[in-house]
């Protein structure tokens, strides 16, 4: 891609197929000088001129920076995925996900950071971030949308800062300046990278300390003995069931001698009195 006459750092057609200049239906006080029109739906049209000279300003603030000493905070996913994928090509530092409360003020916090300049994808969702910035006195750089209030920024990016296209070309164009202010490139056509890969699903590599940790655990747990089965009280009721079933039969087979001698001593009874009357009449 090259760069257009008029100062932008890509099309305006790439701009406009990406949805950069695309805000929402609230428009707040301090982004109303870098809308250009409200259309008939109620969405407002933020102003693609003054996106691509702040987006190029931030470019060069940027680069004036050691990586180690910028921060992006990426609290969403629409931003974390880009955002990650610039912070890999630059090597600059990333807060993905929650900006933690004392991060920046808390040194006892597993997650401080110092920060030499701050950026920052929503103002809105990111609050506390600009909070502890404006304490520390960091300058902040903050992609900015129609809704957005710019309390606490130095250099607002106005642009689509909700939309996945949008933020992967808002990341494309800093990374491919930032390795032009590195000297890593000489010219946009030896940036190797397009839109759709600040677009892709990033992937963060395992750490090797973290593998060799996990092998000895998978294989530990492998080594050891199933545990024994504990007995339930279903189980021990089928066990015993076949005990219970055997001395039935037992029962009733007692049962019946017992009638047996009954039934012998009721006929000896019947017996002994006709012998008697035998005896008399002998």
């Amino acid at each position: 891609m090259t760069t257009e006459k008029q100062g932008m750092p890509v099309k305006q057609e790439v701009f406009l197929e990406a949805g950069v200049h695309i805000g929402t239906k609230i428009r707040t006080d301090d982004m109303k000088d870098f809308i250009f029109k409200r259309r008939d739906d109620g969405l407002y049209i933020l102003d693609l001129r003054k996106s691509s000279e702040r987006l190029m300003d931030a470019a060069r603030l940027i680069s004036k920076y050691k990586p180690e000493e910028v921060w992006v905070v990426a609290s969403r996913v629409y931003s974390g995925n880009p955002a990650s994928k610039f912070a890999e090509l630059t090597g600059v530092n990333i807060n993905k996900g929650r900006f933690v409360p004392g991060t920046m003020t808390n040194m006892n916090n597993a997650s401080f950071m110092e920060p030499k300049i701050l950026f920052v994808c929503d103002p809105k969702g990111e609050h506390e971030a600009l909070l502890e910035s404006a304490k520390n006195g960091v300058p902040v750089i903050a992609l900015c949308d129609t809704d957005n209030e710019t309390k606490f920024i130095d250099l607002v990016i106005p642009i689509n800062n909700k939309g996945k296209r949008s933020l992967a070309l808002i990341f494309y164009i800093l990374a491919r300046e930032l390795h032009m202010a590195q000297g890593k490139i000489k010219s946009y056509d030896e940036f190797t990278h397009d839109i759709s890969y600040f677009e892709q699903l990033f992937v963060e590599e395992r750490k090797p300390e973290a593998a060799a940790e996990a092998e000895p655990e998978s294989a530990e747990a492998s080594a050891q003995p199933d545990a024994p089965e504990k007995p339930t009280a279903a189980k021990a009721e089928a066990a015993t069931a076949p005990a219970k079933a055997e001395e039935k039969p037992a029962e009733k087979a007692e049962g019946s001698e017992e009638e047996k001698a009954d039934a012998a001593r009721k006929k000896a009874r019947e017996k002994k009195p006709a012998a008697t009357k035998e005896e008399k009449k002998g």
